[in-house]
């Protein structure tokens, strides 16, 4: 069961498509004393070696791991464009990482702001589980070039992984904060405490 926000606590969902630089902006709250649930990072320690989804996850899909947990490229080449394929790898980790996701609200139980840094937030209805959505953006060609960039992407795995998540037009109109990430790191930090300050003083959009 979701543990509801608590009257002294605001959740931040934290979103945005690939190569917008969520990451950085992520470590911009954090260093600015704000409790970050990571799910990318969550999901890598879960399907790391030893990890929890690691028998489950190779009983559904064979020969995707081996004595360092998950291949991330063999999974990844077994789900990609394959949407039952997906839906079940979504069935085995969804769960695991809520559960992971409460244990963190546990802890931090008094704070009165955290955030959720959440990929696929809008995509898995992640939004209506938090008080507000705060978006990363930057321009469609700065985005490309930071993901073609990455070791071992493709134009072809670019724009299957594009084609799974929202267009940043949609999410940047769903949410209530915009931070943009193709400026200077002094004017996304800049952003960053607007957005804390904004919630703060119970204002939104």
């Amino acid at each position: 069961m979701t543990m509801p926000p608590s009257s002294e606590r605001v959740i931040l969902g934290l979103t945005g498509s690939i190569g917008m630089g969520k990451s950085t902006v992520a470590a911009m709250f954090a260093d600015a004393g704000v409790p970050v649930f990571d799910a990318d990072a969550t999901v890598h320690r879960l399907q790391g070696p030893g990890g929890a989804l690691v028998a489950a996850i190779e009983a559904r899909f064979p020969g995707t791991t081996g004595a360092q947990g998950i291949d991330r490229a063999a999974l990844g080449a077994s789900v990609l464009g394959d949407d039952q394929a997906m839906r079940a790898l979504e069935a085995i980790v969804h769960p695991a990482v809520r559960a992971e996701r409460e244990s963190f609200l546990a802890r931090h139980r008094d704070a009165p702001l955290v955030v959720f840094d959440i990929p696929l937030l809008f995509e898995t209805g992640g939004d209506r589980e938090v008080d507000r959505v705060v978006v990363v953006s930057a321009s469609a060609p700065v985005q490309r070039e930071r993901v073609l960039a990455r070791p071992g992407m493709t134009p072809a795995r670019f724009d299957a992984i594009y084609s799974r998540q929202l267009p940043d037009t949609e999410k940047r109109a769903r949410a209530d904060f915009v931070i943009p990430t193709d400026v200077s790191l002094d004017e996304t930090r800049a952003a960053v405490m607007r957005v804390i300050a904004c919630v703060q003083a119970g204002q939104g959009r």
